[in-house]
């Protein structure tokens, strides 16, 4: 069975958690007892509902925390997050969605490399919500992460472009035009990270 990967951990794997279990056990016992020595019932009772009040709030953190690493995040948590935060859960949602993820930032800015079965590419970039409220305000050419995306192919990867805002139309129209772009805002981005996956966001139609 060990050789086969099925025998299990051996006890000097299991017994520094045990170690640590029975030290928190018995650091609460002492807890309590200490209160009933000096309270009374009163005490333990005040103790016990402490307990009980930590270990609720300890287990709604952690199942959001295991929420949140399986890629799924609610717009007010997303709204929480800065540009590196957004890149951290989108990695995540990748993942979630099957991609193979590299984190590659780009001269300290947040920048993703995907790879899916199908040998798909992806380059997923974040555009910051001061820069999409500039872009939308002026017409003095095409915003900074929309230019020379290329054409999906052998060589180039689809471009997604992840913001919280809206894009303008212009902006839509350059990146149809372009071709190999993929643009995610805030009403997609909130589907993305409720469970949709990218395909089902319109990532199918430009990598056909």
């Amino acid at each position: 069975m060990r050789a086969q990967g099925r025998y299990g951990p051996e006890l000097r794997d299991v017994l520094p958690a045990f170690t640590g279990l029975g030290l928190v056990v018995a650091g609460l016992a002492v807890a309590l007892a200490r209160l009933y020595r000096a309270l009374g019932v009163g005490g333990l009772l005040l103790g016990v509902i402490l307990l009980a009040a930590a270990t609720a709030v300890g287990w709604r953190w952690r199942r959001v925390a295991v929420r949140r690493r399986g890629g799924i995040y609610t717009p007010a948590e997303l709204t929480t997050l800065d540009e590196h935060g957004l890149a951290v859960a989108a990695e995540r949602m990748l993942r979630r969605d099957g991609w193979h993820v590299i984190p590659m930032p780009d001269a300290g800015r947040p920048r993703l490399y995907a790879r899916d079965r199908d040998g798909r590419r992806l380059d997923v970039r974040f555009r910051p919500a001061d820069r999409a409220t500039a872009d939308r305000d002026t017409s003095a050419g095409p915003a900074p992460t929309l230019r020379e995306p290329g054409r999906p192919g052998a060589d180039n990867p689809i471009r997604v472009i992840v913001s919280r805002d809206p894009y303008s139309r212009t902006d839509a129209l350059r990146a149809s035009r372009q071709g190999g772009v993929h643009l995610v805002d805030g009403r997609r981005l909130h589907r993305w990270a409720a469970g949709t996956s990218l395909d089902d966001l319109g990532l199918r139609a430009v990598s056909t």
